[in-house]
């Protein structure tokens, strides 16, 4: 178990990262006359997101969930993939990703990277490691919560950045980049 505390404990390093990212991204946006949209899903997503990473830790620790190797070892496999992902996606970005769904005028779609095979490849690491990491100890039940309230919670954020981007002009054939990621 401890060595599964430290892997939390290194995403959660990992998220507060992504937090001071986003805050010097945010002033880089409001500077060039960014918009914020959908500002109401924001606090459930911290909220889901906060949940996970401490139901990673409760679930096996009061149910006594142990660590199996055939699933452990996949699942981390997968979680450590998802996080690839997720610093591809804010790479490619650069200066646009972002927590929060902020659209600087102006700006054309980013269409290279991740975006370029897929529409929104941040929420996919999202929904892999939503799934992966719980379940690298066995806390199923807290990776079929979260997976369950983060595909109803995934349906609004993504129709906002869909919206928010509609006057963002680009051919519908290639895929479009979010300027926000969860997170």
């Amino acid at each position: 178990m401890t060595w599964y505390l430290i892997l939390i404990g290194l995403v959660c390093a990992e998220r507060l990262a992504e937090l001071v990212t986003a805050r010097r991204h945010t002033a880089w946006s409001l500077a060039r006359g960014g918009v914020e949209h959908g500002r109401g899903h924001y606090p459930a997503m911290v909220a889901l997101h906060t949940a996970l990473l401490a139901g990673c830790v409760v679930e096996p620790l009061l149910a006594g969930r142990p660590f199996v190797p055939a699933l452990g070892w996949p699942a981390l496999a997968l979680a450590l993939a998802a996080q690839g992902l997720r610093w591809w996606c804010i790479r490619t970005l650069g200066p646009r990703w972002n927590t929060r769904v902020l659209v600087v005028p102006g700006l054309p779609l980013v269409a290279g990277g991740p975006y370029r095979w897929l529409r929104h490849p941040n929420y996919v690491a999202v929904v892999v490691e939503g799934f992966a990491l719980p379940l690298v100890h066995g806390a199923w039940l807290t990776a079929l919560g979260f997976t369950v309230l983060n595909a109803v919670l995934l349906r609004v954020r993504i129709r906002c950045e869909d919206d928010a981007l509609t006057g963002v002009s680009l051919p519908r054939a290639a895929p479009a980049a979010a300027s926000g990621t969860v997170r």
